[in-house]
């Protein structure tokens, strides 16, 4: 199995970062820091490769699960209404500094992966997904007679 990286992550210098800031203004800089990559480990086993994306604080309901081709996409969309619900339980925070950003992470899948059957589960921040490995048939052997 074959994975791709939808984002870029280059060494920055602070002149790099100026030079980009005269450039380009505020706009690409604050794309590159907001930016969220979910931290993804992969585990091949016997029947499977499984994906172990670290989401916490999540509902599984919040994760959009896409296969197209032979590309899987993992994605959530951190939307207003998020936050929201967050200010709706109107605790007093005296410090917030984390907060979940919306992320999207593309695998390239093998011949070996049986799509048809992959599954999910999401359970204690990490969500797995199982990408279920194609059931090989050993090659038939028989010995022909020559006539």
């Amino acid at each position: 199995m074959y994975y791709k990286r939808n984002y870029s992550i280059t060494p920055r210098t602070l002149g790099g970062m100026m030079e980009d800031m005269v450039q380009t203004g505020w706009t690409k800089l604050n794309e590159e820091v907001s930016s969220y990559v979910a931290p993804v480990n992969i585990q091949e086993t016997e029947k499977s490769y499984d994906l172990h994306l670290v989401a916490p604080g999540l509902k599984k309901e919040d994760f959009k699960i896409n296969l197209e081709k032979d590309t899987l996409t993992i994605s959530y969309e951190k939307t207003a209404q998020n936050e929201e619900s967050k200010d709706e339980s109107k605790e007093k925070w005296l410090r917030s500094e984390y907060r979940m950003r919306s992320f999207k992470r593309s695998f390239s899948l093998n011949e070996k992966v049986d799509a048809g059957n992959i599954s999910a589960k999401y359970n204690d921040g990490v969500l797995l997904v199982t990408l279920p490995k194609k059931k090989v048939s050993e090659p038939v052997k028989h010995e022909i007679a020559v006539n």
